[in-house]
């Protein structure tokens, strides 16, 4: 009878500045995928910035007096949630219910510039998590 020797026997040697994943054994197989996240230019960024004043304009011009006040300050909300460092996505839920809720004509404007796909790219240039909060939100919007 023959037995199989399935002890490994292993150096390791390791120098430099590391990090990541080590595995030492019999027939180890790694895989790793790296996801290169879109790069947003400063052109890119004021052509956003142009289509949330071009919202703010129309609100000016198109919101009820009285719902006003409050709907400069819900685009006010939406452009922080869509620029900062980890987009807020709830924030951009609300803003859209807001709209919808309270000055319908206007929620297909406030619609329009998050379907835009600036917004996707500039949310998706934060990572993987905000990526997919905004894909969920967008199918739901679509779905509406």
């Amino acid at each position: 009878m023959t037995s199989k020797d399935n002890s490994v026997k292993a150096r390791i040697r390791i120098g430099g500045d590391a990090s990541g994943q080590i595995a030492v054994g019999n027939r180890i197989t790694q895989t790793s995928t790296r996801i290169e996240r879109p790069e947003v230019s400063d052109a890119e960024l004021a052509e956003l910035q142009a289509l949330i004043n071009d919202l703010r304009t129309r609100i000016a011009t198109e919101a009820p007096p009285e719902r006003r006040d409050g709907a400069v300050e819900r685009v006010d909300e939406l452009a922080e949630a869509i620029t900062a460092e980890q987009p807020d996505i709830g924030t951009v839920r609300y803003v859209l219910n807001w709209f919808r809720d309270k000055i319908g004509p206007l929620a297909g404007a406030v619609r329009d510039l998050v379907l835009n796909p600036l917004v996707a790219k500039v949310v998706g240039a934060a990572g993987d998590v905000a990526a997919k909060d905004l894909e969920r939100l967008l199918h739901d919007v679509m779905g509406a």
